[in-house]
């Protein structure tokens, strides 16, 4: 894919529009500085602003911040920069993300901008799978979505590959960040490691990953649509423990009776509306029949 055909996928799915604010995150990366680039594209250069944090971590920190500010200068977008200072101990991923995203936080309130993030696809698979490593929550199989409030990430549907192609069609040169090949941390090990073990397994199992996650939002997306509606007016649900394919049936599910008691026989279990409440319970009957109980 094009850097042109990039560019339209990006602005065809609105999360970057035509003078709409936007704080891009920006480590002078191939993946942020692709992103800042499709910015100042799609919403224009006066809409655009960048934030670098310079967390002293690495000896190359301040060569980082000169290229961000080279970039800034020739796209023609403000850039802010900040210094933190470094804890003397904790977990130093943790604190740098919430430098990152703190100061962010105050531009976008100032400017009532997005934030844009440049997670790829390729950082969704890492997410996922260090995810289900250490996490028991099928939620945590969601990997990140697109827009979460004024979070944006507008290159989740493009590899790490697709955005350096960007890159270096478009002349933008880039920093590497040498930790991002060591396996000092978690990320690094996943990277180097478990995805390229589940490639070896199958040739599909990257793109089996992102499918899968992309089911699971779906899913979890009618579920809490679901809910939602159920809870209408209404100060409870009672609910057991739908088996998978439940999900499928939502539409069925919202459709059951307020009034009496209406029962819906789903896999594995039977839903059961009743005076405004909705509740699971396992069954051993046929699966797919229904049924109305008027009240006395």
């Amino acid at each position: 894919m094009n850097a042109a055909a990039i560019a339209d996928r990006v602005r065809g799915e609105g999360l970057l529009a035509d003078s709409r604010p936007v704080v891009v995150l920006l480590s002078g990366g191939r993946d942020s500085t692709c992103l800042l680039d499709l910015a100042v594209r799609i919403a224009g250069a006066p809409a655009v602003e960048a934030l670098h944090v310079n967390y002293g971590l690495r000896d190359a920190a301040i060569a980082d911040e000169r290229h961000c500010a080279e970039l800034c200068e020739r796209l023609e977008v403000g850039l802010e920069v900040r210094r933190p200072r470094r804890p003397e101990s904790g977990n130093l991923q943790a604190w740098a993300r919430d430098q990152r995203y703190g100061a962010a936080a105050q531009l976008s309130v100032g400017r009532e901008a997005d934030v844009a993030a440049g997670h790829t696809a390729t950082d969704q698979v890492e997410t996922i799978l260090y995810r289900l490593a250490s996490s028991p929550s099928r939620r945590a199989l969601f990997g990140m979505s697109p827009r979460e409030g004024r979070l944006v990430r507008p290159l989740l549907g493009f590899t790490r590959e697709e955005t350096a192609a960007y890159c270096r069609e478009r002349g933008l040169g880039w920093v590497e960040d040498e930790t991002n090949a060591t396996d000092a941390y978690a990320r690094g090990r996943v990277r180097a490691g478990l995805v390229p073990a589940l490639s070896a397994v199958h040739p599909g199992a990257v793109a089996n990953v992102l499918a899968l996650a992309a089911v699971l939002r779906d899913e979890g997306a009618v579920l809490d649509a679901l809910v939602d509606e159920t809870l209408t007016g209404r100060e409870q649900i009672a609910a057991g423990g739908p088996a998978a394919g439940v999900a499928r049936r939502a539409e069925e599910v919202a459709e059951m009776s307020d009034q009496g008691t209406t029962m819906l026989d789903l896999p594995g279990v039977r839903a059961v509306a009743e005076r405004g409440m909705l509740r699971f319970v396992r069954r051993t009957s046929e699966v797919g029949r229904r049924a109305t109980v008027t009240p006395p």
